[in-house]
């Protein structure tokens, strides 16, 4: 976990001037990797059947002629290599960021991309600890959100290897229901005092 203070400059560039830095983290490198295993094995398997299925058994007379043709056809497993090496190359600028107005997720290997969630398009969120995570004392915050690109697709958010995930998971659900309170019911319209605010569940009580 990295304090304020240890925030990328890019970070700062991005930031309100009265925005306030609540936590930062870094992926574990070993799950950020992980997270391109499913299509990892998806473009093996293909692979694995145009050359079984296929290539291993092409009369070598046309073989010449049908090797771009494969090439092309096995994309899928190039991509997932390719994917994995993106992985591998973008962990080092790959950071995350809870502040008092939203989520914030800097990655990028060219260039650097930012993805900026605000807290009330924020739906639920979910934190999941697998196996290898489990290992190594992380864990992955899944956050749903109305949110959508250019193409109408739902912008993806998804917090992979933080440290001490139930911690994080908590504050992000804390900060996020605050500032919708703030925002539905600002400090100074508050009532004085809330009697149902307390009130909890009772079987017996009439409605």
């Amino acid at each position: 976990m990295l304090t304020d203070s240890g925030l990328p400059a890019e970070f700062d560039a991005i930031r309100d001037p009265s925005e306030k830095v609540l936590w930062v983290g870094k992926p574990a490198l070993v799950p950020f990797l992980l997270s391109g295993v499913p299509l990892l094995v998806i473009g093996i398997c293909w692979g694995a059947i145009d050359y079984f299925g296929f290539i291993r058994h092409m009369p070598r007379a046309i073989a010449w002629f049908a090797i771009p043709f494969f090439a092309l056809h096995m994309f899928p497993l190039w991509a997932s290599i390719l994917n994995e090496v993106r992985l591998f190359l973008v962990h080092g600028n790959t950071f995350y960021a809870i502040t008092d107005k939203r989520v914030l997720l800097r990655s990028g290997f060219w260039g650097t991309d930012f993805t900026a969630v605000d807290y009330d398009s924020v739906r639920d969120a979910s934190v999941t600890v697998g196996p290898v995570e489990n290992l190594l004392g992380v864990g992955s915050i899944r956050v749903a959100t109305a949110a959508v690109t250019s193409r109408g697709v739902p912008v993806p958010v998804r917090l992979v290897g933080v440290q001490h995930p139930y911690d994080v998971f908590r504050q992000l659900k804390q900060v996020s229901l605050d500032a919708k309170t703030d925002w539905e019911y600002p400090n100074a319209q508050r009532p004085a005092s809330n009697p149902g605010y307390n009130t909890t569940y009772d079987p017996r009580r009439p409605s």
